[in-house]
């Protein structure tokens, strides 16, 4: 799995899990709902860390507990 892909199941995962739509997460985190829907539709291929934080702010969560999931282990690095 490519970054790009992990980043967006995240999300997606904890949209699931705050029971939150897509585009209620890009209000709480101060963002265009295109630009929160592009990083999950891999229309993004390298979202900026700016727009992470901010979803990490909006859930709660640091940027450890975002990225410290089993979907970053072994991804493929691209270049």
């Amino acid at each position: 799995m490519r970054i790009s892909e992990a980043i967006a199941q995240r999300i997606i995962n904890l949209c699931n899990i705050n029971n939150i739509s897509i585009n209620r997460l890009a209000i709480l985190s101060g963002q265009t709902q295109s630009t929160v829907q592009s990083i999950v539709n891999g229309k993004s291929k390298n979202p900026k860390i700016l727009s992470i934080v901010r979803i990490c702010d909006s859930l709660k969560i640091t940027l450890d507990e975002f990225f410290k999931d089993d979907l970053f282990k072994d991804i493929d690095i691209e270049l």
